[in-house]
Parts: structure tokens; sequence; C-alpha cells
């Protein structure tokens, strides 16, 4: 091990899972796409609604913090079909502008735009933030208590629970490496499907998963650390990673499974059950 493997100090886990999930990155008008992983911008994007900053506020200790990404389900890419308009029937503008700063209209005429979306659908991840325990443990306070709604990437975007699996010790390679898999029911039947267990023979149930980890030593460069969310002076810097394959432990539960039942296909589903008490 190389990187992180010294590192020893606590870990705030972090469980980001959805239907839908958007890490866009150098986005066009006219398409907004997805990474297959959460970015660091996005994620400090997250922290910082829980802590109630404004757009144009300092983002202080949460850019410091160090990421690591765990991929358990990458989900599926969903496009999403969008046309835009004015809805005062007025030409759209050009893309670009002119000498006074200011969009022209389109010549000739267009009224409607089409764009596009994307999404990754049922998507989980596993995401350890590194830094000084005061300030992780600022962080898992704001999160269970946001002053804003939390999103993954975009507004549309709610995350499922449990989002906060709280603070662990040991750094954060080692979480990441023994923190059991993080499924969906439906994600770890089809893996059940398609995979053999192991023999009886004590040999523990493993699942690969690609793994991501912020380090100074990093032979890898991804230019999303935000420095400003300011809409009038975004700003970003880049950051050293180092790409890994885990295989983490799978035979344990995942975080909140048991919050999950999934009506087998000969159990009449009752839509008032839940009234019942």
């Amino acid at each position: 091990m190389t990187g992180t493997s010294k590192d020893t100090g606590p870990v705030l886990l972090l469980r980001l899972a959805g239907p839908l999930q958007s890490w866009g990155a150098e986005d066009a008008f006219n398409r907004r796409g997805t990474r297959p992983e959460p970015t660091k911008s996005g994620v400090v994007g997250l922290l910082a609604a829980a802590r109630g900053l404004d757009r144009a506020d300092p983002l202080g200790d949460l850019a410091a913090l160090r990421l690591g990404v765990r991929v358990d389900v990458p989900g599926i890419l969903l496009r999403d079909y969008h046309t835009v308009s004015d809805h005062r029937g007025v030409p759209l503008p050009q893309t670009g502008v002119n000498s006074r700063g200011k969009q022209r209209p389109t010549s000739p005429a267009k009224y409607t735009h089409v764009t596009s979306r994307h999404y990754l659908q049922d998507a989980v991840f596993l995401v350890a933030l590194a830094g000084a325990e005061d300030t992780l443990g600022e962080v898992e306070r704001e999160l269970r208590a946001p002053a804003y709604p939390l999103a993954l990437g975009r507004r549309s975007c709610p995350p499922t629970q449990p989002l906060v699996l709280g603070l662990r010790p040991g750094g954060m390679e080692q979480v990441l490496r023994t923190h059991p898999w993080q499924p969906s029911v439906a994600a770890r039947k089809r893996h059940e499907r398609h995979h053999r267990r192991p023999a009886e023979d004590g040999a523990p149930w493993t699942v690969s998963c690609p793994v991501t980890l912020e380090t100074p030593d990093g032979d890898d460069a991804l230019h999303d650390a935000p420095v400003s969310f300011d809409p009038l002076d975004r700003r970003f810097t880049s950051r050293r990673v180092r790409r890994e394959l885990f295989d983490v432990p799978a035979d344990a539960p995942p975080d909140g499974a048991q919050e999950t039942h999934v009506t087998a296909p000969d159990e009449p589903h009752d839509p008032f059950a839940l009234l019942e008490g």
C-alpha cells in the first residue's frame, strides 16, 4: 500500500444512494453530463448546504477535507430529454455575447432548444472524508440536521437513508477496504445470480469495488476541487488521486438493509399495511 496507507486518523463515512444522482463537470448549455462517481465539488456542495452556506460564502475547512470514494453499485446511465423556451414567446438568445456582454437573439429566430440531462440510476457510493477530527464531528452534526435540503449533485436528486454512517477509526483506505458492501436489495440479488459464493471452506464472500483515494502522491489528477461556488467567480483547482480495486466483505448486511422490504412474487401486497398499528 502507498499514499494513504499510513493514515490512521478518523474518517467520516457517508453512503450516497438514491433513485437518481448526477455529478456534473464541464457542462455545456445544452448538455449536462455526469461523471461515473461523486466529484469533490459535488460532495463539498452537499456539506456546504448542510452547514447553511450561501454560494458566495467561503468554504473554509470544508475544502481542505480529503475525499475517498468507493463505487459499490455503479448505477445505470439515464439520458433525460428536455426542451427549453422563453415563457414570454420571444426568440431564444445566442450562446455568444456582443462587446457589451449581452446575448443577441438567434437569427433566424429560434423559439425552442433541445437539451439533455444525464443521471445515474440506483447507484450507491461509499464516501470517506478525512481531516481534523473536530471538523469531521461538526460536519457529521450538520449532516444529521441540515440547514438546507441535501442533494446528490442536483436539487432534483435527494439522497435515501441512511446518509451518515458516522465516524470510523483506522484511516480512509482501511475503512473503505473493510466496511461491508452497500448494495440495494435488487443489486445484491443481481450479483448473487451471476456470481457464485465461495465453497464451504470458511472463505469470506467479497465483491470487487473501484476506489478513488485523494492523496498527495497520487498518479492521476482531477480538476474538481472547489475554491469558490460564487456564481460570479466560480473557481476550481486540481487534486491528486490514486485509483484502486478493493475486495470488500459482502456477507454482512448493508447499512439500513433492515429498513427495506421487497414483496415476494407470491406475497399479496397490502397498501394499507403501513397504516396499521
